[in-house]
């Protein structure tokens, strides 16, 4: 089968939605399929290239708000009219890819609902205005016209199916693929190396919960000096909270590592004492499905998304979202019981492995995606 996705996420991956591509991108051509990825690129004229086995174009993308998406998008479906004849199906991503013209099937991913971002984002400064202006005004009537267009959709998350229900579209007409791991690359370790350390990874960014994450921390760590906080990842919320740190007198003890290697994540997992993820709203996030499959003990927020993977108390400890307080105490009481840490950590990679959340098994079941829409006569 000859695939093309298109998406705004980076290919090198960096996080996130980029690493969920390229990871579904190897199934796809391990299983004997061709993929090629349509991204954005510079302002300069598109570009065609190769990473690893994957064909790559990336399309001129300037950041002319708010107008960026649809210029974008101009530059997409003009390359695209000139190579759809090459694919036999193509595949979009949220968030914020162009809306496309073809009459090749599409199959349409939503990674998490721009109804669900607009509605919990909080106003705290000029950019996360403008984020909850562009959910609002700009993605959420694009992910309408994305909705309408598609010949097959699939959310990550019962939660994301759930939520575009308010576009009028049934449940059950929707498929829920979530995302998966590559079990056999995040794996734990007999021996752990180094200091001990509590780990974030992900997006620095607003909806994250990383102030709370900070504003918890400074108690955890006067009360354990044996243990770090290290957050991995980049986002326009990094310089503001290095701020903070600093003004707690705790840069020695909170590090910001910014965009981390593959090879380097994993050991990063490998090696963590604990992982915390305080988000405000998620769809199915990878960095909680990695840090699983590492079996290490986790904290997480009971938010949609996170509860489509952790039972409390099962395979890690659920507490409120936005309330330093309980992460806090969440985080404390499993630094003080090992027995409950090795028993979080062990059922959690247990949920991976028996629960499908792997690329081999997600990546079968989007084929079928794939070949439905075909069989349907598209």
């Amino acid at each position: 089968m000859r695939i093309c996705v298109i998406t705004s996420a980076k290919l090198p991956p960096e996080e996130g939605i980029g690493n969920y591509i390229y990871n579904m991108s190897k199934e796809f051509i391990r299983k004997g399929h061709n993929v090629t990825v349509i991204t954005r690129g510079s302002l300069n004229k598109t570009q065609k290239d190769h990473f690893e086995d994957i064909e790559l174009y990336k399309v001129p993308f300037a950041l002319v708000y708010p107008f960026h998406v649809h210029i974008h998008g101009f530059f997409v479906n003009g390359l695209l009219k000139s190579i759809e004849h090459n694919f036999d199906v193509i595949h979009i991503h949220t968030p914020l890819p162009p809306t496309i013209n073809s009459t090749v099937p599409i199959v349409l991913t939503i990674h998490s609902s721009m109804i669900d971002a607009e509605k919990v984002i909080d106003i705290n400064d000029l950019f996360s205005l403008a984020t909850k202006f562009q959910a609002k005004y700009i993605s959420y009537p694009i992910e309408r016209k994305l909705l309408k267009n598609a010949d097959l959709i699939t959310t990550v998350s019962k939660k994301v199916a759930i939520d575009l229900k308010e576009y009028g579209l049934d449940y059950n007409n929707i498929r829920i693929i979530y995302n998966g791991v590559d079990e056999d690359l995040f794996s734990p370790v007999d021996k752990k190396i180094g200091g001990k350390y509590i780990l974030y990874t992900g997006r620095i960014s607003y909806g994250k919960g990383l102030v709370e994450l900070i504003d918890c921390a400074k108690e955890v760590l006067m009360s354990h000096s044996d243990i770090n906080f290290i957050l991995a990842g980049n986002g326009p919320l990094i310089n503001e909270l290095k701020v903070k740190v600093k003004d707690l007198d705790l840069e020695d003890r909170i590090k910001f590592l910014g965009h981390v290697g593959r090879n380097d994540i994993v050991k990063l997992y490998q090696n963590a004492h604990m992982f915390v993820f305080p988000s405000h709203y998620e769809g199915l996030p990878g960095s909680l499905l990695e840090a699983m499959s590492c079996k290490l003990p986790i904290v997480a927020t009971k938010v949609p998304g996170n509860i489509e993977l952790i039972e409390d108390y099962v395979n890690g400890i659920l507490v409120p979202p936005k309330n330093a307080r309980a992460l806090k105490e969440a985080i404390l009481s499993l630094l003080d019981d090992a027995d409950m840490r090795t028993k979080l950590g062990d059922k959690a990679r247990d949920t991976i492995i028996r629960g499908g959340f792997t690329w081999k098994k997600i990546s079968d079941n989007i084929l079928r995606c794939y070949h439905s829409i075909q069989k349907n006569g598209n």
